[in-house]
C-alpha cells in the first residue's frame, strides 16, 4: 500500500498520468463521530487570520479543534498560522487546494487537488493526514477510489452552523442551543474560520452550550478514535519549492 501511494504521489508531481487504481477498497465517508459524549468542532476554508482566534477560543475551554485547510498555505502568514494550530494541539486535515467541485473532475484533477494540500501540510509541519473534506460536501466513487488509494478518509458532518449561508449570529446560536436540547451521542459540526461574527460571537457560545450539555470537545481523530495523520516526521527546511 505505502509503496503504491508513494509511485501515484510522484507521478502527480511531475504531472504525468496517475494511473486507475487496482481494486482497492473506497475509502470509508464519515459522517458522524463514533465516541460517546464527544463533539468534533471543525472549520473549513482556513488559514485565515481568524486562525489564531480560534485556537485561543478554543484553548481557553479545555477545548480542540480540526482545521481543513485550503490552497496555498506556502506564504510566511500561512506557515505560521498551519504551524501555530498544529503546535497547540488541533487536528490539521485537506480540504483540497483550489476549492473545486470534486465530483466533477478528473482523475489526475483529483489526486492533484489532494496531493498539493497534502504535500504543503507534510513540509511544514511533518504531518501527513490522515482525512480529506470534499468541498461543498460533494464526491462521487472516483473520489472515494483517490481518497481510498491515498489512506484517507472523507469527512462530511451532522450539524451545519449555516455560517458559510450567511446565517445570523442569532440564528447560528439557535442551531447550536436545539442540537444541544436534542442530546445525540455525538456531534460533528461544520464551522468556518473565516467570519469574524462566526468566529468572536457563535463560537464562544457553542463551547459554552456543548460542554454545559455534557459534551467533550475533540479533534475528528479523537472522537472516532482514529489516528489523525498517516505518518507523523520532522517538517522540511523552506525551500523554493514552496510556492504555488
Amino acid at each position: 500500500m505505502f509503496i503504491s501511494t508513494v509511485i501515484v504521489l510522484g507521478l502527480a508531481v511531475v504531472g504525468l498520468a496517475v494511473p486507475q487504481p487496482e481494486k482497492r477498497a473506497r475509502a470509508q465517508v464519515v459522517t458522524r463521530c463514533t465516541v460517546p459524549n464527544t463533539a468534533a468542532l471543525t472549520f473549513d476554508d482556513g488559514p485565515y487570520l481568524y486562525m489564531y482566534d480560534v485556537s485561543k477560543i478554543l484553548k481557553a475551554a479545555n477545548a480542540k479543534g480540526t482545521f481543513f485547510f485550503i490552497g496555498c498555505i506556502y506564504s510566511e502568514d500561512n506557515v505560521k498560522r498551519v504551524k501555530y494550530a498544529y503546535d497547540n494541539g488541533h487536528q490539521l486535515a485537506s480540504h483540497t487546494w483550489a476549492h473545486k467541485d470534486l465530483s466533477t473532475l478528473t482523475w489526475d484533477q483529483i489526486h492533484d487537488e489532494m496531493w498539493r494540500v497534502e504535500q504543503a501540510l507534510q513540509r511544514i509541519t511533518g504531518a501527513y493526514p490522515a482525512f480529506m473534506r470534499p468541498p461543498y460536501g460533494n464526491y462521487n466513487n472516483l473520489v472515494l477510489d483517490a481518497s481510498g488509494i491515498r489512506g484517507q478518509s472523507v469527512v462530511i458532518w451532522d450539524f451545519d452552523s449555516e455560517d458559510s449561508r450567511g446565517a445570523s449570529v442569532a440564528r447560528q446560536k439557535s442551531l447550536y442551543n436545539e442540537i444541544a436540547n436534542r442530546r445525540p451521542s455525538t456531534i460533528l459540526a461544520l464551522n468556518h474560520e473565516v467570519h469574524a461574527s462566526s468566529v468572536f460571537e457563535t463560537l464562544p457560545y457553542a463551547i459554552q452550550r456543548l460542554q454545559s450539555a455534557g459534551y467533550k470537545l475533540v479533534t475528528l481523530a479523537e472522537c472516532l478514535g482514529k489516528p489523525a495523520y498517516q505518518s507523523v516526521g520532522a517538517p522540511s527546511p523552506r525551500t523554493a519549492d514552496w510556492k504555488c
